[in-house]
C-alpha cells in the first residue's frame, strides 16, 4: 500500500505531464514546420531523366491565431527553399476552427501569399470539404485571380524540366455538401477526369480525401491526397486515434502502395475543430520523381 504522501507525488506527476503534453499539443501546431521527402519511381513513370520535384501543401486552415498570415507567408518560403518544379495544393485552405479561432484570415490575404510560391512548371490547385462548405466559389476566385489553376474533375498535360510531359489531374471535393447526420455527397467524377486524358503519358491524381484511392485505376502514376492531417494526434506505437476516413487508419498518413498502385497522404499543416496536434507536425511535403 503506498502512503499518502507518495499517491499525491505521483498524482501531482502525472498532471504535470499531462500538463506539459497538452502545452507542446498547442505548441505544435503553429510553432512546429518540418519537411517530409519521398523518392521514388512510380509506375508508368521515366526511369531516366531529372527528377521532378513536386511540393505538396495541405489543409492550411488559415485563421488567427492558429495560421495566421506570418505563418502561411513563413510556409511559402520554407516552400520556395525546396526549390520545386511544381506546387500542388491539396485543399481545406479555410478554417476548420470555429469556437477556438480569434479570427479569420481573409481570402485575399492568404491568396496573396500564395501567389508567392515559385515554381517553373506552375502551381495549381483543388478544393477542400471545409472550402465547399465555407465559400467555395470565393475560394477558387481568390486562388485563380492570384495565378493558381482549381482543377475540377478535369486534367492538364504539362512538361517537366527534362522534357517529361505527364498529366495533372483534379478531383471535385468528395464531401462538398451535407453533414454527419444525414451523410455527405460530392462534385467528384472519376470517370470524368480520366476522360480528360486523351494519351498514354503518366498521370498524377489530386484529391483532397484519400477515400477515393481504391477507385483509382492502375492508368494514374501517383495518387495525393490531404484531408486527414495524419490524424492530427498521433500516438506512440498505437497512430491517430481519430481519422477523417471511412478506411479508419488505411490511409491517415503516408506513402501508401497496394496493388502497385502508389498514393502519399500529406499531414497537412493546419489543424480541424481544436487547435492541437501531437505527434502530426504540421509539413511540407516534397515528392522527387524519377
Amino acid at each position: 500500500m503506498i502512503s499518502r504522501r507518495t499517491f499525491f507525488s505521483l498524482l501531482g506527476g502525472a498532471f504535470l505531464g499531462g500538463a506539459g503534453m497538452f502545452s507542446y499539443a498547442l505548441f505544435e501546431p503553429r510553432y512546429r514546420l518540418v519537411t517530409t521527402t519521398y523518392r521514388f519511381i512510380p509506375p508508368l513513370w521515366p526511369k531516366t531523366g531529372k527528377p521532378l520535384r513536386i511540393a505538396a501543401l495541405a489543409d492550411l486552415h488559415a485563421c488567427d491565431p492558429w495560421m495566421p498570415l506570418p505563418r502561411i507567408e513563413e510556409i511559402v518560403r520554407v516552400t520556395n527553399a525546396l526549390k520545386p518544379d511544381l506546387v500542388v495544393l491539396l485543399g481545406d485552405y479555410v478554417s476548420g476552427i470555429h469556437r477556438f479561432k480569434t479570427a479569420a484570415v481573409e481570402i485575399e490575404d492568404w491568396t496573396a501569399a500564395l501567389a508567392k510560391l515559385e515554381a517553373p512548371i506552375g502551381k495549381f490547385a483543388v478544393l477542400g470539404n471545409h472550402d465547399w462548405w465555407e465559400n467555395p466559389e470565393g475560394v477558387r476566385k481568390g486562388l485563380e485571380n492570384n495565378g493558381i489553376p482549381v482543377l475540377e474533375n478535369e486534367a492538364l498535360k504539362l512538361r517537366a524540366p527534362d522534357g517529361t510531359q505527364f498529366w495533372l489531374a483534379g478531383l471535385g471535393d468528395q464531401l462538398a455538401y451535407g453533414n454527419a447526420r444525414t451523410g455527405y455527397r460530392g462534385v467528384h467524377d472519376l470517370p470524368k477526369t480520366m476522360r480528360a486524358i486523351t494519351d498514354d503519358s503518366p498521370v498524377i491524381l489530386l484529391a483532397h480525401e484519400p477515400d477515393i484511392f481504391p477507385q483509382v485505376s492502375e492508368r494514374v502514376s501517383l495518387t495525393l491526397c490531404g484531408h486527414t492531417h495524419g490524424g492530427q494526434i498521433r500516438l506512440p506505437f498505437f497512430g491517430a486515434p481519430v481519422v477523417p476516413s471511412r478506411f479508419g487508419q488505411r490511409y491517415a498518413y503516408g506513402h501508401i502502395v497496394e496493388e502497385n498502385r502508389h498514393l502519399v497522404v500529406s499531414g497537412g499543416l493546419g489543424c480541424t475543430f481544436l487547435p492541437v496536434r501531437f505527434g502530426s507536425p504540421p509539413e511540407a511535403v516534397l515528392l522527387e520523381l524519377g
